[in-house]
């Protein structure tokens, strides 16, 4: 049975990986395809990627996007949330700020540096007109844990994460809510390294035949709401909005988009060039 390894945060996105793999479906085509949790985010995947410890990750896609242009000889082969991802923006429950505006020049928690919380960091302050040599500072804390003692005992100012994975946070009074920040393309793609790529072509492809068959019709299994809000701990209102709101895809993601998104990190000084789209994509 040929052996596969997949990343990606263990939150709601990635419901549709865990059902597949509790049906069996990857073991009925031969693939023993193993879920490895990556509750760091998307700089951990990059990592896990660049060191062979995965073959596969479910990652944001401007933080795949700045990786592979950084070294990592891995391809994006599918989009897998069309939407964009809501970054809510979250300070400690007793901090003095009440706006984004008095962020400015405070120190922003990020899970490590490369990752989604710290790409959102710059377009947060470029949205609000901050000089982003000046009022940008970051503090690493590794992963929601550590945002959550970060905040806390003072260390780190806010935290960006995604606001229905954070909700129940702000519901029990661990952090407020100060705002939202939506990324400016779709969040989610899959990204594979490239020797993978070349030596398991139709493994891949019958891995993304049935995620996707599962993501099409994922609004439609029954209860599904009741699912995520018991599984993730989270208010079965919440799920439904985050459920209206969210599209998954099953295609690869598309040049304007890509081209779009390295021009935004360029100006950002997150990328030192922009590449070509091919450098960034494998069409299977």
């Amino acid at each position: 049975m040929k052996q596969v390894t997949i990343g990606g945060v263990p939150e709601h996105f990635n419901l549709a990986w865990y059902l597949t793999l509790k049906n069996g479906e990857y073991k009925d085509e031969g693939i023993h395809l193993r879920w490895q949790d990556c509750p760091e985010g998307t700089g951990a995947m990059c990592k896990a990627l660049r060191n062979k410890d995965i073959d596969i990750a479910v990652i944001l896609t401007e933080g795949i996007i700045k990786d592979i242009i950084d070294g990592n000889p891995s391809k994006i082969v599918q989009t897998f949330v069309q939407t964009p991802l809501n970054w809510g923006i979250h300070v400690g429950k007793n901090a003095p700020y009440k706006t984004i505006e008095d962020l400015k020049g405070t120190k922003a928690a990020i899970s490590r540096y490369g990752s989604g919380s710290h790409l959102m960091a710059y377009i947060n302050a470029e949205n609000n007109g901050w000089d982003l040599k000046k009022h940008l500072d970051f503090e690493v804390v590794n992963d929601l844990n550590g945002a959550i003692k970060g905040l806390t005992n003072g260390t780190a100012d806010y935290f960006m994460w995604e606001k229905y994975t954070t909700k129940p946070l702000v519901d029990n009074g661990t952090f407020r809510s100060i705002g939202n920040c939506p990324t400016p393309w779709p969040c989610f793609v899959i990204a594979v390294r490239e020797d993978f790529i070349e030596s398991n072509k139709e493994d891949l492809k019958t891995i993304l035949r049935i995620i996707n068959n599962t993501t099409l019709e994922f609004k439609d299994i029954p209860s599904i709401d009741r699912t995520i809000a018991n599984r993730y701990g989270q208010q079965l209102q919440d799920v439904q909005e985050w459920l209206g709101i969210t599209e998954w895809s099953q295609s690869l993601i598309d040049k304007t988009t890509v081209a779009t998104i390295q021009k935004e990190l360029h100006v950002l000084n997150i990328i030192p060039e922009i590449v070509s789209y091919e450098k960034l994509t494998y069409k299977l």
